[in-house]
């Protein structure tokens, strides 16, 4: 209980200052020269020149790629590292560098933080942060934020899933497909992230009228 307190502290006093912050979620095995890293490095840079933070989980593959395009960029390259018996070492791109022995606490870092959320192809891990970040959106127990899938051709077959089985079985409602954009092009996702929180400033500034309202103002 001690360990998970101090966790949440030091992450408090690491990251309170760094915003705004995209995460980016993907796997752990894939390579520098598969498309995706690539695709990655792109996307974390973009975001990082606009002035979004980004936020890996600090290992390897898809990690890596993110902090390394940020390191590049202007804005700080932050890594949420787990300590791992296999597969988990820190990568030389983290500008802040965080450690954590539990998922709990470095799950909920990853979703107070980050303004927006990317998800790239990756295994159970990455399924399993795609879901708690939906499911705490659709439950209204996180704010909303966007969330964008990067790899149409990977992320169809699930997608497809929702909609042909969660769906029709009344397990989800059809607007829960609509918290997820399917957006492959660097400057696409940008745009998406920035268009979000331009119509959400919209949307405060011109608060939901009445009908009689509405007919006023046509």
């Amino acid at each position: 209980m001690f360990t998970i307190m101090a966790e949440f502290i030091e992450a408090t006093e690491y990251l309170s200052e760094i915003r705004p912050a995209v995460s980016i979620y993907g796997s752990a095995r894939l390579k520098p020269n598969s498309p995706y890293y690539k695709l990655t490095t792109q996307i974390a840079r973009k975001l990082s020149d606009a002035g979004f933070a980004v936020i890996s989980g600090g290992g390897p593959g898809i990690m890596e790629a993110a902090n390394k395009g940020a390191h590049a960029g202007k804005a700080p390259s932050v890594g949420l590292n787990i300590e791992l018996p296999h597969e988990q070492s820190g990568n030389q791109w983290q500008d802040i560098s965080l450690r954590f022995r539990h998922f709990f606490t470095r799950k909920v870092t990853f979703v107070k933080n980050s303004d927006a959320v990317i998800v790239m192809p990756g295994g159970f891990g990455t399924l399993d942060e795609l879901a708690e970040v939906l499911t705490l959106i659709q439950t209204k127990k996180s704010r909303h934020v966007p969330i964008i899938l990067v790899g149409a051709e990977f992320w169809e077959g699930l997608l497809g899933w929702f909609k042909s089985s969660l769906i029709p079985m009344g397990l989800i409602n059809p607007t829960d497909i609509d918290l997820m954009q399917v957006i492959d092009d660097p400057d696409q996702v940008l745009e998406a992230v920035l268009k979000f929180y331009e119509d959400r400033e919209e949307g405060e500034a011109h608060p939901a009228k009445s009908d009689e309202d509405r007919m006023f103002y046509l």
